[in-house]
């Protein structure tokens, strides 16, 4: 008995990994070079237009990604909008209502890549290039992107709501990740695309004033910072939809200050601070923090691991015409 139960997991994971080798096998980077050779073009004038209107946009795409992704899979079903009582999107589940933005970005890149190549590209490939794009811009290095995914036809609002929250303990996170075919290196590595983008104060209000319950702070974060966060988020209700940069260092930067923040006590979350603490993730973190390069070129290869997440290919799924509807 006790070497089946030793097995099951063991079984599981081979499983996990050869199939997101199949599936990579799959996908081909140059699975549209004759079908439509302008679509790279087109994206990234799409991304540095919506950029250069809101520089928050950079962290939005990637995060609408990440959304994405750990929902069944990268297949754009995070577009669908809801219709009536007929289809339920994920566009309202409460990690993404009030939260995920871009979707008018995608729309309107997709309108334009269905003038040069009409029912041609998925939805899921054009988030997947605007993610990477959205990302270069703000500083992070070019990575390679396979394609030749398609768009799912469905939706789930629930698995949406159990995404990976800044208020779970690493442990659930880590989980999380694995339950993908993901790494705890992958956490500190996709976690590192904080070093762009905002989060409201709800998210870490606890730890400016009643951390753990204490009726107190948070005992670990920065003096400095905390005083500076308590004025910008004051413990009452209107300020919990406030904006705060998540790296307030480099805010608009893609690069490895996230890290050297979470070695300062200086990361705004409770989910980021505790990968500089736990002896899981320390090393890495602090890895990071000193070498920029190393974290440029693993974030890369963590993006693409996880736009590989079960992924649609062949006849499964579909070309939607709009990203918002399936045909």
């Amino acid at each position: 008995m006790e070497q089946k139960a030793f097995k099951r997991p063991f079984v599981h994971l081979f499983y996990i990994l050869f199939l997101s080798h199949l599936v990579f096998c799959q996908l081909d980077y140059r699975f549209y070079d004759s079908t439509c050779p302008s679509l790279t073009r087109i994206v990234r004038y799409g991304v540095w237009s919506a950029i250069a209107n809101d520089t928050r946009m950079a962290a939005s795409l990637v995060r609408l990604h990440f959304h994405d992704c750990f929902v069944n899979g990268c297949d754009a079903s995070i577009l669908l909008d809801d219709i009536d009582s007929t289809f339920v999107g994920e566009k309202t589940a409460r990690s993404n209502q009030n939260s995920v933005r871009g979707y008018e970005v995608i729309d309107k890149i997709k309108a334009n890549v269905e003038k040069a190549c009409p029912s041609t590209v998925s939805c899921t490939d054009i988030l997947t290039l605007a993610a990477r794009e959205a990302a270069n811009i703000a500083g992070a290095s070019y990575w390679m992107v396979p394609l030749g995914r398609r768009d799912g036809r469905t939706a789930n609002k629930t698995a949406a709501n159990e995404l990976p929250s800044p208020f779970e303990s690493l442990d659930n996170i880590i989980a999380k990740f694995n339950a993908k075919g993901l790494d705890t290196k992958d956490v500190v590595v996709l976690s590192g695309a904080h070093t762009i983008g905002f989060a409201q104060c709800f998210t870490f209000k606890q730890r400016l004033f009643n951390f753990d319950g204490s009726g107190k702070p948070d005992p670990d974060l920065e003096a400095s910072l905390l005083k500076g966060l308590q004025t910008v988020c004051p413990d009452q209700v209107d300020s919990d939809t406030t904006l705060v940069p998540l790296d307030s260092a480099t805010t608009n930067r893609f690069d490895n200050s996230y890290y050297r923040n979470l070695v300062n006590s200086s990361g705004l979350l409770q989910s980021d601070h505790v990968l500089s603490t736990d002896n899981r993730t320390a090393s890495m973190v602090l890895s990071y923090s000193r070498y920029p390069y190393l974290f440029l070129k693993d974030f890369g290869a963590s993006m693409v691991k996880m736009a590989n997440i079960g992924v649609l290919t062949g006849q499964d799924g579909e070309i939607r015409k709009n990203c918002k509807v399936v045909n």
